[in-house]
């Protein structure tokens, strides 16, 4: 075999083989739009399963307010009609009772405070007294309740508090 029928062969089999690349990349970025069409997909079939997920959620609680808006309405309308207050107070208590039952099926738990050691990531004092106690500083009143939701605060408990005494508070500081 002659030098230029080597070369033509060689020549040949390069361009054979750039052909069978490019077709293999041309299938490549083929597959790659097909996965970036299917990822984008994907992307927007989640974000409206999650718009409706929470809708629903909405829907939901606001159905079970709308009962405490009924009750409501008929503590109003008793009111006005001048009838019994006993039987007023027992509505509106009533009303109570079934909007924080609402409120605990969406997971908000009330923080107990009164009688708990006042700590300030879930209470809020709007007055101190000084006590005579040794302990720690005392929640002694709850002037407007905190809740939870899920595990983490969403309004802090505004509350009275009752300060340790400074002579138990002067050793605590001499012993450390």
């Amino acid at each position: 075999m002659t030098e230029s029928e080597e070369a033509s062969r060689g020549n040949d089999t390069l361009e054979r083989k750039l052909k069978e690349e490019r077709e293999r990349n041309a299938e490549l970025l083929t597959r790659l739009k097909y996965a970036q069409a299917d990822l984008e997909n994907y992307r927007k079939r989640m974000d409206k399963d999650l718009k409706e997920a929470g809708e629903s959620v909405a829907r939901s609680i606001v159905g079970r307010l709308l009962v405490v808006q009924d009750e409501l309405d008929l503590a109003v309308k008793h009111g006005k009609n001048g009838s019994g207050g006993a039987e007023l107070m027992e509505g509106i208590a009533m009303v109570q009772r079934n909007l924080f039952a609402t409120l605990q099926s969406a997971g908000v738990e009330k923080i107990e405070a009164v009688g708990k050691p006042f700590d300030p990531s879930v209470h809020e004092a709007v007055e101190r007294s000084q006590g005579d106690s040794d302990g720690p500083d005392m929640v002694v009143d709850e002037v407007r309740p905190g809740f939870l939701f899920r595990g983490q605060v969403l309004r802090p408990s505004m509350v009275k508090v009752e300060l340790a005494s400074k002579k138990a508070k002067g050793e605590e500081e001499q012993i450390e």
